[in-house]
């Protein structure tokens, strides 16, 4: 008889657990942890360690609507810089290492 207590106890708590993950807890964030290609989560570029390679730092800017990259390099801060032509206009671009594109 205890064991069928036991048992009755132990999935009541099982499932009462379950339950209480599939809401949002108000103090979580509640932004994406993830932000698509054509996102940027900064106006301007942020520092830090880029593991962009050129080729693939030159990818990024193309998705942004970006054509003739030129001059793509690496600046201390670890911005990947250069020049690049959209609407007909050629500007400075920018990729920094969270895919962020100015």
């Amino acid at each position: 008889m205890s064991k069928i207590v036991l048992s009755i106890a132990a999935f009541s708590l099982l499932s009462s657990v379950s339950f209480a993950q599939d809401r949002p807890s108000a103090t979580e964030p509640q932004n994406k942890a993830v932000k698509g290609v054509h996102e940027n989560n900064s106006s301007m570029p942020v520092r830090g360690a880029n593991s962009f390679t050129r080729a693939e730092a030159r990818k990024q800017i193309e998705a942004k609507g970006y054509t003739n990259v030129a001059g793509l390099t690496k600046d201390k801060d670890g911005v990947w810089r250069g020049t690049a032509q959209k609407n007909g206009a050629t500007g400075p671009v920018s990729v920094d290492y969270q895919g962020n594109v100015n």
